[in-house]
């Protein structure tokens, strides 16, 4: 049975697909084998970030961009949050905003 792949709101989809394009090519490449493989990949096309909380590991020739998700019991995945990244720890503000948008998914 294959995973399906959701946006946490409109905002977020904007977002992810705002990526330049060949970031976005690469999440997309790494969301279908999700799809069809599972979140559990691991690196170099996902990581674990905290409990709960993944990220796919997009990248391209204009730099590198983390979607951050969790999963959901019926094998759904939600893109909590979609940001480029510029420094070599992923900042904290964006990992409070996901672990944020993962407890309102959750309950």
């Amino acid at each position: 049975m294959k995973w399906k792949i959701i946006f946490f709101s409109d905002k977020v989809e904007a977002q992810t697909l705002k990526l330049p394009a060949s970031i976005l090519a690469n999440f997309l490449h790494i969301a279908e084998m999700i799809e069809n493989m599972g979140p559990n990949l691991g690196k170099p096309y996902v990581g674990r970030l905290a409990s709960g909380l993944y990220e796919i590991r997009a990248k391209g020739k204009e730099g590198i961009a983390r979607s951050v998700y969790c999963t959901l019991k019926k094998r759904e995945i939600v893109i909590l949050h979609t940001f480029i990244k510029k420094s070599e720890k992923t900042p904290k503000k964006e990992l409070d905003l996901a672990k944020k948008r993962m407890k309102e998914v959750l309950k």
